[in-house]
């Protein structure tokens, strides 16, 4: 037998994935970015000279380090990021966003957007998101 709050937990959890399945469709299709490549380039893109270590950007993304290394090499040979020696530790690398990166991510946040709007209302989400604002005030 399960909780209330357990039950709860689960509803949040299938509505997280629900919202995030249908949001990386339409980055998918739209843009060709999954919607982990995506949040890279967006978080690239808030970074101080829009460069994260690989290991940051690896814990930011809560990825493994295999796992962040195949998507930067996609990101790469896209031509959306380039990868660069630390200047001061030449065993750490950095992952930096490219003029082509910011424009493709430019051109994907309208749509992402749209569509977080779009799958929060219709997965039961936008309710959620406002009961939480309200009880934030």
């Amino acid at each position: 037998m399960t909780s209330r709050r357990g039950d709860a937990w689960l509803e949040l959890v299938q509505l997280v994935a629900q919202v995030e399945a249908d949001l990386g469709k339409v980055l998918q299709a739209r843009h060709g970015l999954g919607l982990t490549e995506f949040r890279a380039l967006e978080l690239l893109a808030r970074a101080p000279d829009s460069e994260l270590r690989m290991q940051e950007l690896a814990g930011q993304l809560r990825l493994n380090q295999s796992s962040v290394s195949r998507m930067v090499e996609r990101l790469e040979r896209g031509g959306l990021t380039v990868r660069d020696l630390c200047p001061d530790d030449k065993r750490g690398v950095y992952t930096v966003l490219t003029e082509r990166g910011r424009a493709r991510l430019e051109g994907a946040r309208p749509d992402y957007a749209r569509a977080l709007e779009v799958a929060l209302e219709a997965h039961g989400g936008a309710k959620l998101l406002a009961a939480r604002a309200a009880k934030a005030r």
